[in-house]
């Protein structure tokens, strides 16, 4: 049963294996599906099953994945579910060796990649949403004025918001409600800067 929690990253290991762009975007598209087989994943990535197993494998012998309940009665069928709400990776657990401060920022550099290339093609496909969905979507930025205590405190605040939201959606598609639910990706980048 998975964890309610993120769970935090802090060894290397882990964290390599969750960098590898075809790992990442299983891992993605699994805590999208909540439960899925290899064979409904390589749909979505567009890879042989054989490969999508393999990487799912490497995923669970880091704990990032686990084995979930079937879903249907062919018992050749391996259901897999991520092992918790979603990962956490924090800079501080990677500073204290040049191999560490490389790695987390090749991957750190490959979530944000794909988290750009999301949105990408969102702006690519926008007319298809239709003009509910374009009004919703936010696309803004804010130049504050801000300490590092502040930005921790506004990091805390939108975490909260964003589970509140999560939170009310699952509770909604528990109760049969999905009329007019798509997922939704909301990326919050703070950062400090000079000018």
């Amino acid at each position: 049963m998975p964890s309610h929690e993120n769970r935090p990253i802090t060894d290397l290991g882990t964290l390599k294996a969750l960098a590898h762009p075809l790992r990442m975007r299983l891992y993605r598209g699994l805590c999208v599906a909540r439960t899925a087989t290899a064979s409904h994943l390589a749909d979505q990535v567009d890879e042989a099953v054989s490969l999508v197993s393999y990487h799912l494998r490497k995923l669970a012998e880091h704990g990032l994945i686990e084995e979930a309940r079937p879903q249907s009665a062919d018992g050749r069928e391996r259901w897999w579910q991520p092992a918790s709400d979603g990962v956490t990776i924090r800079a501080e657990n990677f500073r204290d060796e040049p191999e560490q401060v490389a790695a987390h920022l090749v991957a750190t550099r490959l979530f944000h990649d794909q988290r750009a290339d999301m949105y990408r093609r969102y702006l690519d496909e926008r007319a298809t949403w239709g003009a509910e969905w374009n009004s919703a979507a936010p696309d803004s930025e804010s130049l504050l004025r801000l300490t590092a205590a502040e930005l921790t405190e506004l990091r805390a605040e939108l975490l909260v918001l964003a589970r509140k939201y999560e939170a009310r959606g699952r509770a909604a598609e528990a109760d049969g409600d999905t009329e007019g639910r798509e997922n939704v990706a909301l990326h919050v980048n703070g950062f400090p800067f000079r000018v």
